[in-house]
């Protein structure tokens, strides 16, 4: 099917033009004969978003939890969960942020007949019960607080919803996705990701993540970072993790935590890091390496600039001031979630004092020379790319002040790196597009329809 667009704007701004969509790409509008001519009556024309950093599952899954968001203690967690038991299956809250609770989490906390698992907010924590404990083979664990990598394998060692709910509940996210304008996601779920979007169906595009502990395997089936294995699906780079978080106190930094000797968590120690980045890069699987803390972000560019291999930092939430011009690497991309930030800054002006000039900058990285893909990190933020884009442009979320405006990026810049990089509608390009409307309010456009490769994903109004 071919389509001839009038009356639109290519870009924030535009002036009126014509364009024409015809085997999946962007032509000139006499390179084909349309089926159907439309309107859009000044409609903005963008690129299609690409949302740089998901992990599909756990959002599918997500949004069918306890929102956990407003416990202010471990007592009001418990009281939020309880109501929301479902027999034969665990109970999943997800959204706590501990970081200011007076009060410890604890597995005898919660009742221990019936599985009860609590996800924190960035992911980094999992509380569970006793019950739930014994259901990973963790029975004899302390507290019932997996931090980390721990909680990483103990979420995914959870009985699994069978396989084709969570197919529907992934797909129905997507389609959702769609519907904000969409196109793509690279997916970082800690799972086999190329298996399991095979036998998906999707309404964006894919890149597929391979969990370190896959890589072994991923390399001994000859898969490639790029490579093409499926409609609409390519293989990913594969994910690493330096450290933790913020609000676990855990990400890696040069100073300790206030009020305590603990420097963060060092996850991968430089050398095993350097080896394992290098034996991805010599079979053509780019490294993603998680980095939050200021020396994590050390750690990952002083690889990146020993291999000179193309990959990704993703988060560098705490960048030093002398790492900034690091970033100006070729073929490095800075996969930065500018919706933590308005999350975050009450926990950041706590845990790293003198320090937050240089937290969530992505004016200086930009202006040092980094190129940057706007991600959401969902479920920790919706999988949304304009809550990204509002957050990076105006530095808060709601009526409190931007926090640090002098790293606040502009509209256009931050449009270019929600959508993969792409600055325009080009002839030539592939037809993955979004068609915006009214945009006073950034945070929730009228997204009036988005296109997949010259087909509709999701039509409102054109």
């Amino acid at each position: 099917m071919s389509l001839l667009f009038r009356n639109a704007r290519a870009g924030i701004g535009g002036p009126l033009t014509a364009f024409a969509i015809s085997a999946g790409r962007v032509v000139a509008p006499g390179d084909t004969t349309p089926d159907e001519i439309v309107d859009l009556q000044g409609a903005t024309v963008l690129p299609g978003l690409v949302d740089a950093h998901v992990h599909s599952v756990q959002w599918a899954q997500n949004r069918r939890r306890t929102d956990l968001s407003a416990a202010t203690s471990a007592a009001h967690a418990v009281s939020l969960i309880l109501p929301a038991v479902r027999p034969g299956e665990p109970t999943m809250g997800f959204g706590f942020r501990d970081a200011f609770w007076a009060d410890e989490m604890h597995k005898d906390l919660l009742p221990g007949e019936h599985p009860f698992v609590l996800v924190s907010n960035d992911l980094h924590t999992a509380w569970f019960n006793q019950a739930a404990l014994s259901l990973i083979g963790r029975g004899d664990h302390p507290t019932g607080v997996l931090l980390e990598g721990d909680c990483f394998r103990g979420l995914a060692a959870l009985p699994p919803p069978p396989a084709e709910q969570v197919d529907a509940w992934v797909t129905e996210a997507t389609t959702a996705a769609a519907a904000r304008g969409v196109t793509g996601v690279i997916d970082f779920e800690y799972a086999d990701n190329v298996t399991d979007w095979q036998r998906r169906r999707t309404d964006v595009r894919v890149a597929c993540s391979i969990p370190r502990d896959r890589l072994a395997a991923a390399i001994a089936d000859g898969l490639r970072t790029g490579m093409e294995i499926g409609d609409l699906l390519r293989v990913g780079p594969v994910k690493m993790f330096v450290d933790g978080s913020l609000n676990t106190r855990t990400a890696y930094c040069a100073d300790p935590y206030p009020g305590t000797t603990s420097r963060g968590l060092l996850e991968l120690p430089p050398d095993e890091l350097l080896g394992t980045m290098r034996l991805a890069g010599e079979n053509g699987i780019h490294p993603a390496v998680h980095a939050i803390g200021d020396d994590a972000v050390t750690i990952a560019l002083d690889a990146f600039h020993a291999l000179g291999c193309p990959g990704r930092i993703e988060h560098a939430q705490l960048v030093s001031r002398e790492d900034f011009p690091r970033f100006a690497l070729d073929g490095l991309v800075a996969g930065v979630q500018p919706a933590h930030q308005p999350d975050d800054r009450e926990v950041a002006d706590v845990q790293w004092p003198g320090r937050t000039d240089r937290a969530y900058a992505f004016a200086d990285l930009l202006a040092a020379g980094a190129t940057i893909e706007i991600g959401s990190d969902a479920p920790v933020s919706p999988l949304d790319p304009w809550d990204g884009i509002a957050s990076a442009v105006t530095r808060t979320d709601d009526d409190r002040p931007a926090w640090h405006p002098e790293q606040a990026i502009s509209l256009e810049t931050a449009l270019a790196a929600a959508a993969g990089g792409r600055t325009g509608v080009q002839v030539g390009s592939p037809a993955d597009l979004v068609i915006v409307g009214d945009m006073s309010d950034l945070r929730n456009p009228e997204i009036l329809g988005t296109m997949l490769a010259g087909r509709w994903t999701y039509k409102n109004g054109v």
